[in-house]
This record gives C-alpha cells, sequence and structure tokens, in this order.
C-alpha cells in the first residue's frame, strides 16, 4: 500500500511539474518572438485623422459599479480626450448600487453642459455583470468603433488619435494597447504585480501578436470594432473574463487583433491583499472557465496552424499552471522523504531537475521584460534579481488560492462577477484605510495558508536530519510566500 501510495505521488509529481516545463519553454518561445519582432519597423495602413472622411464615429464604454473614489478623477481623464465632438459618445454603463449614482449623475450633467455626447446609462439589475453591461450600452451605441475603459484608468488625451487610425486594415477588430501602473512602486505588492504584468504586457501579447497568435483584449484600454463583437457572437456573461471569451470567439473566426506595446495606458494597482486576491480569484477562475468552453474548438480548428494552437492551448492553460505548481510545491515534502526512504527510486528526483530548468527560463525571459521597461545595467540586474525572487515566492504563497479559482473553473461551478475594489491610490502619502469596499470578514482559506507556511517550515527542517539541502531554497520561498500572503490578508482583511 505504501509502495502504491509512493508511486501515485511520484507519478502526479511529474506530470505537474513536465506541465510547467512545457509552459517554461513556450514564454521561452514568446521571448524569441518577441525579441526578433523588436527589430522590426510597422507599416500598417492606418486612418488619416487630419482628413475629415476619414474620422470614423467612435464611442468610449465606461462599465462601473460602486466606484465612489475614481470616478470624478474617470471622468474628468476622459472629457480631455482629443477627438471631433461630432465623432465621439461617451457611455457611463453604472450598474451601482450605492449613494456614488448621485455624485456620477452630477459630474455627467456638469460635461453635458460642456458639449459632450455623453449619457448614465442605468440597468434594472446586473444580469451578465460587466458582460451585460457592455453589450446592453453598444446595442444603442452609435460608434462604429468602441473604447472600453475601467474605472481605474486614465487614458492620454492623444489616445484615441493613436489607437483609431490602425483599422484602416479592415481585418483588424480590436487594437489593445499597454497597462501602465501610477503606483508601481506603493508597496512590495504592487511591485509584484506591476511586474508580472510587464511580463504579460510585454513578452506574451507581442510574442504572441507578432506571428499571428492568439493574444486577447484584456477587458480595458483597448477598442473593438463593432462589427467584430457582433460578428464573435457579442458579450456573453457565462465566464468571470468576458473579455478573453470574445477575444478567442473573434480570432476563431478571423479577425485580427492588434496590440500597440508603446501606447500606455496608465492605471491603478490593487493596494491591499483583499482587493488582489479578489482580482487574481477572478482572473485565474475566468481563465480556467475559458479552457473549459473554448480549448475543442481551438484544437478543431481548420484555419489554425499547429504553433497557433499550441501557444492557444497553453494561453488558455495559463492560470491552471497555479495549480500544476501547488502540487508540485505539497508533494515536494513527501518526495524528498521518498527519495531518503526509497533507494531505488532516488533517480526519480532528477525529475525536479526540470523545474529549475523552467526556474531558470523564466528568470532569463522576465529580465528582458524588464530590462525592456526599466532599462538595464549592472544596478538594474541585482534590483531585478530582488525582484524576481519576491514575484516567486508570493506567487507560490497565492497558489493555494488560485489553485481554487482554477478548479472552480474547470469543475463548472458558477460564482458572481467581484469586482476589484479601487483606492484612487496615486502616491506613498494616500492612504487605503477607511475604504468601505474593503470587505472584513477574513476568508478561510487563510487558515490554510497559515498552516502551509508552517508545512513548509517543516520542510526546510526536514532537510537537517536528512541532510538532503537540495529543496531547501524552493521551501523558504513556499515559508516566506505563505507567510507574505497569509500576514497581508490578515493586516487588510480578505
Amino acid at each position: 500500500m505504501a509502495l502504491t501510495l509512493t508511486y501515485i505521488i511520484i507519478a502526479i509529481y511529474s506530470i505537474a511539474l513536465m506541465l510547467i516545463f512545457f509552459y517554461s519553454l513556450a514564454q521561452l518561445n514568446l521571448l524569441i518572438n518577441y525579441l526578433s519582432y523588436k527589430k522590426r519597423n510597422d507599416e500598417a495602413p492606418k486612418f488619416n485623422l487630419m482628413d475629415p472622411r476619414e474620422i470614423p464615429y467612435v464611442t468610449i464604454q465606461l462599465p462601473i459599479y460602486n466606484e465612489e473614489y475614481v470616478v470624478e478623477r474617470l471622468l474628468d481623464n476622459i472629457s480631455k480626450i482629443e477627438y471631433p465632438k461630432s465623432k465621439l459618445e461617451i457611455q457611463v454603463l453604472d450598474d451601482s448600487t450605492d449613494d456614488s449614482v448621485l455624485e456620477t449623475a452630477k459630474k455627467i450633467e456638469e460635461l453635458q453642459k460642456q458639449g459632450l455626447d455623453i449619457k448614465h446609462i442605468r440597468r434594472e439589475n446586473r444580469q451578465g455583470f460587466k458582460a451585460g453591461a457592455l453589450k446592453e450600452g453598444l446595442a444603442i451605441a452609435k460608434g462604429d468603433f468602441i473604447a472600453i475603459f475601467d474605472a481605474d484608468f486614465m487614458p492620454e488625451s492623444d489616445w484615441l488619435k493613436k489607437t483609431v487610425p490602425y483599422f484602416k486594415d479592415e481585418e483588424i477588430g480590436v487594437v489593445q494597447t499597454r497597462w501602465g501602473h501610477i503606483n508601481r512602486d506603493y508597496s512590495t505588492l504592487t511591485k509584484i504585480q506591476a511586474f508580472a504584468l510587464d511580463a504579460h504586457f510585454t513578452l506574451e501579447q507581442v510574442g504572441r501578436n507578432s506571428k499571428g497568435h492568439f493574444i486577447n483584449f484584456n477587458g480595458t484600454a483597448g477598442i473593438w470594432r463593432k462589427q467584430c463583437i457582433i460578428d464573435a457572437g457579442n458579450w456573453e456573461g457565462d465566464t468571470l473574463t468576458e473579455d478573453l471569451d470574445l477575444s478567442y470567439r473573434a480570432q476563431l473566426k478571423d479577425w485580427k487583433f492588434k496590440y500597440l506595446e508603446d501606447v500606455e495606458t496608465p492605471a491603478e494597482l490593487p493596494v491591499v491583499m483583499s482587493a488582489a486576491r479578489s482580482q487574481q480569484f477572478r482572473w485565474n477562475k475566468g481563465g480556467a472557465e475559458n479552457f473549459r468552453k473554448t480549448v475543442w474548438s481551438v484544437i478543431t480548428a481548420k484555419n489554425l496552424d499547429f504553433k497557433t494552437k499550441f501557444h492557444g492551448v497553453m494561453h488558455l492553460l495559463n492560470s491552471s499552471m497555479f495549480l500544476c505548481v501547488f502540487l508540485v510545491s505539497v508533494l515536494s515534502i513527501p518526495m524528498l522523504y521518498i527519495k531518503n526512504s526509497y533507494g531505488h527510486l532516488a533517480w526519480v528526483f532528477e525529475v525536479t531537475s526540470f523545474f529549475i530548468v523552467s526556474t531558470i527560463i523564466l528568470f532569463f525571459c522576465y529580465w528582458f521584460t524588464y530590462k525592456s521597461m526599466q532599462g538595464g545595467g549592472f544596478d538594474k540586474f541585482v534590483d531585478y534579481i530582488k525582484l524576481f525572487f519576491t514575484f516567486f515566492s508570493v506567487a507560490l504563497g497565492l497558489s493555494l488560492h488560485n489553485s481554487i479559482a482554477v478548479l472552480e473553473g474547470h469543475l463548472g461551478k458558477r460564482s458572481e462577477f467581484v469586482r476589484t475594489p479601487k483606492f484612487n491610490i496615486n502616491s506613498l502619502s494616500d492612504t487605503w484605510k477607511g475604504n468601505k469596499y474593503i470587505t472584513n470578514k477574513l476568508s478561510p482559506n487563510m487558515l490554510v495558508e497559515f498552516g502551509l507556511m508552517l508545512y513548509f517550515l517543516f520542510g526546510m527542517y526536514s532537510a537537517v536530519p536528512l541532510n538532503d539541502f537540495g529543496l531547501f531554497p524552493f521551501h523558504l520561498m513556499l515559508f516566506l510566500g505563505f507567510g507574505f500572503v497569509f500576514f497581508k490578508s490578515l493586516t487588510a482583511k480578505a
């Protein structure tokens, strides 16, 4: 019986490690794509916005829900967008259930008096959540192109001038821009979120888009061709990441996406662990839901080559990597004892080298994306090393939370769209304390995370009597990661 359990542990551990290894190889391929694309010139056809006949009608959609702290900043910012007023409509898709509705209505009335075509659109219920709001607004939108901004985004005044021209190519259905971070340096938590998002918006988006592989509209800071939305089947609220869902349906119908790395759209990162947790849960569960919904369509599509299918499957599996990492982490301690108890199975432990190689590949990939954003040099490389291992430790610490989200997504468990609370945090002097949108209840997962912190402390201790320190650095990062997530969640509620 004990030997049977040993073989089961080895099998699960090995499969999870191999999936992580394939993911890292996919990232390495995206890095090669990214570096080769950086050397190319973009000669895409563009609208001439100096010619009034070529200026298309644009609708800006602002989906909001209880955004008391940022809605005025959002509307002030959007009102400064430079575009002919006769060709611009703004829809405030307001699903709010609190007093922010009154302040929003008052601000909209002020902007209407300034000559802006801006409408306050309210629904009787939140059916379909954000997707439902976007769909309802689309039905009455005047624009041929639909720009979307979440409440914490602040596009530059010339944003439409930089994005709309690319729709001259009639095959382009979406233009997506890169997210910036106005509060990147606020805390360790914001620094590692910015680090992870920068990797996505450089390595992944450019790496895929440059070779015609599927990318995703990121839910905000992008613009759609209305015809593309309708042709792809319109917004659907059956997953928590409606943006990824519609993106894949559109690309399966041969619509092209254009990603603009050089156009940065600033936004605010969550500053407390509770907000980051809710955002991570939604993104990771939504990713798994979309894998369940879409992967077979990608695999069987006759209009896609093998490489595009491979990257599409790996993209849809992105969030599932947290489940693989969690399994490898938890099973690493039993594997340590298996190695030292069954001499004839010691060779199996060499499979751990795949995790080391995967980590080195990711370290290498993320350095290039970090360097492109923050600059190179020895000092920057030292900063990068510290940030990478901080990011890696916290990602490990979030693996339980995100694995639960992934499992719920794969198993088809439905849940409400929980919005990420915004704080209007712009500088180190700003505080999140007193924000009424922070929930006061503690997550029961936190007790398990505290238990896992102690479990990996035991893993570090185990290295001493076994005289085997090969996994000690890994267990140290797990101990620090789960400790960080637990204590940050405790101090900011969860």
